[in-house]
C-alpha cells in the first residue's frame, strides 16, 4: 500500500476519569529499545515517536525492565515531554519478574522492588498496568505470590491495574481463571492478559479462547502483543533469536518471496499488519466478519513495535486502511489472508513453539 494517512485514531486531550477500557486501540511498545532488536536503542527517537503517537490519540507505552534500556529512554522522552503532556493524560504499562534471558525472580520482594524501580525510571508516582512478566518460565505457586505482591501495591495505589503476560494461551487462561475463583480475595480478577505471537496471521491461537477470558475470568482488557511474531512475519531475515523451528521460518520466507512476485511486490508485513489490526481490533477476534463500517472493540488492543516515524506512520495508515476499507482493502485482503493459510498448511498454521518449563506448554 502507498496511501499514507496519517489522523488521530483517538482522544489526544486529557481524561482524569479514565479506566484500562481507555487504553488506545494501538500501544508503543518499549521491546525495540532491547538490544536484540537493534544495536543503538539510545539512537531511536523516542520524544519524537512519543510525541507523534500522543497527538494521534495513540496515549500509552509498553515496557519492561527486560527490554534493556527501555524504561530508561522513554523516562527520558516522557521527562522531557512533560511541559506537552501532562502525566494523566497517557497510560504507563510495564512489567516484572523478567530480569534477563534466564532470570527471573517473582519473589514478592523482589516484585516490589521493580516496580519501585520502574516507578523511578519513568519519572511517574504510579504505573497504570503493571504485568507479571512471561509467565510460563516459574511454577505457578510462585506466579500466585508476585500477584498478591501486585494486589497489595493496587491497593497502595502505586499500580491502578495488574495482569499477566506471557506465550502458551492455555496456561494465561488457566492463571486468569485462577486468580478469578480460588484466589478472588487475595488477587481478584486481573486486569489485563498480554499474550504475543498468538494473534498474528500465522497463528490466531489467542481467538479461540477470548470470549473465555471475559466471561470466565472477569478481565477487562485483553492484549495481543508481536503481530510481525517477533520479525517473523515480513521479507527480512527473522532475527537470530526466534525460538520457532527452522522449517517455520522457511515456509513463511518462501511466502513473503510469494506475495513479492505474485502481488505487485506485497509485503508480508503489511498484510500482517492489517491482518491483526482487521481480526483483532474491529469485532471479529472470535469469528464474525465484516469488511465495512467496522467499530473498534475496545476490549482488544494491540501492542506494536516501532523504531522510527516512518515505521509509526504507516502502522496508523493501515489503521485507517483498515476501519475505513478504504480501496476496498479488506475485501481484497481477505483473499491473500486465505491464500497464506493454505500456503502454510495444517503443519505450519498455527504451530508454536515451547517457551518457559515443559508443564507451562499445552498451546
Amino acid at each position: 500500500m502507498t496511501i499514507t494517512l496519517v489522523k488521530p485514531i483517538g482522544r489526544s486531550h486529557i481524561h482524569n476519569t479514565r479506566s484500562i477500557k481507555d487504553l488506545p486501540p494501538l500501544i508503543i511498545g518499549g521491546a525495540v529499545f532491547n538490544y536484540i532488536y537493534t544495536s543503538d536503542p539510545a539512537g531511536i527517537p523516542a520524544y519524537d515517536l512519543l510525541d507523534l503517537a500522543f497527538k494521534n490519540g495513540l496515549l500509552a507505552i509498553d515496557t519492561s525492565p527486560y527490554y534493556g534500556r527501555s524504561e530508561e529512554l522513554l523516562g527520558k522522552a516522557l521527562k522531557q515531554l512533560d511541559g506537552k503532556w501532562a502525566r494523566e493524560s497517557y497510560f504507563i504499562c510495564t512489567k516484572a519478574g523478567r530480569i534477563g534471558e534466564d532470570e527471573f525472580d517473582y519473589s514478592r520482594e523482589s516484585v516490589r522492588k521493580s516496580v519501585l524501580r520502574s516507578l523511578e525510571r519513568l519519572n511517574t508516582t504510579y504505573l497504570d498496568l503493571v504485568y507479571m512478566h512471561d509467565i510460563e518460565f516459574v511454577n505457578e505457586e510462585e506466579i500466585y505470590g508476585a500477584l498478591k505482591e501486585l494486589r497489595l501495591m493496587k491497593d497502595e495505589g502505586l499500580v491502578k491495574n495488574i495482569g499477566i503476560s506471557g506465550y502458551p494461551v492455555k496456561l494465561l487462561y488457566k492463571v486468569a481463571l485462577q486468580c478469578y475463583t480460588n484466589y478472588a480475595n487475595t488477587i481478584g480478577p486481573i486486569d489485563a492478559v498480554l499474550s504475543y505471537s498468538n494473534g498474528c496471521l500465522q497463528n490466531t491461537i489467542l481467538c479461540d479462547l477470548y470470549q473465555d477470558f471475559f466471561d470466565k475470568c472477569g478481565i477487562k482488557k485483553l492484549m495481543n502483543g508481536s503481530i510481525l511474531s517477533m520479525s517473523l512475519l515480513n521479507s527480512r531475515k527473522t532475527l537470530d533469536f526466534h525460538p520457532a523451528s527452522q522449517e517455520l521460518k522457511e515456509k513463511i520466507a518462501e511466502i513473503a518471496e510469494h506475495l513479492k512476485i505474485n502481488h505487485n511486490d506485497l509485503e508480508l508485513a503489511d498484510l500482517s499488519t492489517r491482518f491483526a489490526y482487521k481480526k483483532w481490533l474491529f469485532g471479529s477476534p472470535n469469528g464474525d466478519e465484516k469488511f465495512n463500517n467496522l467499530t473498534w472493540n475496545k476490549d482488544c488492543s494491540i501492542v506494536l513495535g516501532v523504531s522510527n516515524i516512518e515505521e509509526l506512520e504507516a502502522a496508523i495508515s493501515n489503521y485507517w486502511l483498515v476501519k475505513d476499507n478504504i480501496g476496498n482493502v479488506n475485501d481484497k485482503d481477505q483473499i491473500l489472508f486465505d491464500e497464506v493459510k493454505d500456503l502454510l498448511g495444517p503443519k505450519h498454521y498455527n504451530e508454536t513453539w515451547k517457551s518457559g518449563l515443559a508443564q507451562n506448554n499445552n498451546n
